[in-house]
């Protein structure tokens, strides 16, 4: 049998974290260094670091008894990350976990002895983090929430749902290369589907406003939101904009759905986090990360907000609704 504690961890973050008598525990405290490209308030990403203490919970790993968590809240300014990354190493962690490309580059950067786990990154052999996906090499291993072939997937989905959008505003963060590439494969995908794109920036809440406040100025549009930290420091910003102006618009992960976006479909961010609970594991035992295979996603989840979808007057039909994983009424 099992006894539970609830601690509260990181600012608010309540985890079920067992103690079991059979366990095998470490015989000495480890420390996990824990980064992430988003402000103390968000939610999206306490729910995911709360999945993560839960795997590592169920791994018999216990806040207080076997293992310090060190969390830094780095918000999406690259300096900030930088900062805190540099902090959070001469912590001298056993590990670290870090959220993405744009907050696991500044962290290699300030160590090439500190085990790295990423739990997502798009490209990791593109954002120069791994050697390659089978044996990555160096002080990195994680996992990698998609292929850039899925942004193409956004535009079709965003079709299927609106047909009658025939412009879409493609938000993307300019300063990692997932950005740029994420809007390369849509724009590629485009004229098939009789479709023009454009790209926004979302550098901060003034330029976002004034973008989509143009782009609404004609008819017909749509928008999507692709992945980055800064996604989600304006999430609720760019749904409410969605709102205002009447734009069908796609989001890459369920939190943008329940929070009023019309439609989300992404890999399971959540289930992720409790996954790379088993490579931070394998690394406190001993294993090295650069022997450790970078490992895909394994769910993804189309949600759509039927509440949005009648706000836009829009009619989402069977064959839509057959492939949803989630509907939000």
């Amino acid at each position: 049998m099992q006894r539970r504690e609830f601690i509260k961890v990181l600012g608010g973050v309540a985890v079920a974290l067992p103690v079991s008598a059979h366990a095998q525990q470490p015989k000495q405290m480890r420390r996990i260094g824990v980064i992430l490209p988003a402000n103390t308030d968000n939610v999206e990403f306490r729910a995911f670091l709360a999945s993560f203490l839960q795997g590592m919970a169920l791994l018999g790993w216990t806040i207080g008894h076997n293992v310090q968590i060190d969390t830094r809240w780095a918000g999406a300014n690259a300096d900030d990350i930088r900062k805190h990354a540099t902090e959070l190493v001469t912590l001298a962690p056993d590990v670290i976990l870090a959220h993405g490309a744009s907050t696991a580059g500044p962290v290699m950067q300030a160590t090439h002895t500190v085990p790295i786990v990423f739990p997502v990154v798009f490209d990791p052999v593109g954002a120069g983090l791994v050697d390659n996906l089978a044996r990555p090499g160096g002080n990195l291993t994680g996992l990698m929430n998609t292929e850039y072939s899925m942004s193409g997937k956004w535009l079709e989905l965003l079709k299927d749902i609106a047909p009658g959008v025939t412009r879409v505003a493609v938000f993307r963060d300019t300063a990692t290369p997932t950005g740029s590439a994420m809007f390369g494969v849509i724009q590629g995908a485009a004229p098939l589907l009789g479709v023009e794109v454009v790209p926004l920036n979302m550098r901060d809440a003034g330029e976002i406003e004034r973008a989509v406040t143009a782009f609404a100025r004609s008819p017909n549009g749509g928008l999507i939101l692709t992945a980055s930290g800064l996604a989600f420091i304006h999430r609720d910003q760019i749904i409410a904009l969605a709102a205002q102006h009447k734009l069908p618009a796609i989001y890459f992960e369920r939190g943008f759905a329940a929070a009023g976006g019309l439609v989300s479909y992404g890999a399971d961010i959540a289930d992720m986090y409790r996954r790379s609970a088993d490579y931070v594991d394998r690394i406190l035992k001993g294993e090295k990360p650069g022997d450790l295979p970078v490992q895909a996603a394994t769910k993804y989840k189309l949600v759509i907000n039927l509440r949005t979808a009648k706000a836009l007057g829009l009619t989402i039909t069977p064959a839509v609704l057959a492939r949803v994983d989630e509907v939000i009424e």
